[in-house]
């Protein structure tokens, strides 16, 4: 089993989600976060004065899959997140020892 994370902008979250949909992911946890990369910001100016905005809003989605999927959601992800830009995101695979659904006690690829 894998987990994935992905960092993506906020404006791609429906069209990675439609992607995820399609490659058969339904399970998946979203979150609202704040972050930065190769971006590093941008400076606003409010009343006059210079304000460094470094953390930019990005959306991470969070699934468990069964080894056999990964490049399948990684492409998903990839293809439906990508505008060619600096910020288009991230996405991270980490090995995953243990998975137990806590309703029913199944483990492993069962609890998935």
């Amino acid at each position: 089993m894998k987990k994935i994370e992905a960092i993506i902008r906020p404006s791609k979250l429906e069209e990675v989600m439609d992607a995820l949909e399609n490659a058969g992911i339904v399970g998946m946890t979203v979150t609202d976060v704040r972050g930065c990369g190769k971006q590093k910001g941008y400076v606003e100016v409010y009343r006059g004065i210079p304000h460094k905005i470094n953390l930019l809003p990005k959306i991470k989605i969070e699934m468990v899959i069964s080894d056999d999927r990964v490049e399948k959601v990684i492409d998903a992800v990839v293809k439906a997140a990508y505008t060619g830009n600096v910020g288009d995101g991230k996405v991270f695979v980490y090995p995953l020892e243990e998975c137990v659904r806590v309703r029913t006690g199944e483990r492993g690829e069962d609890a998935i």
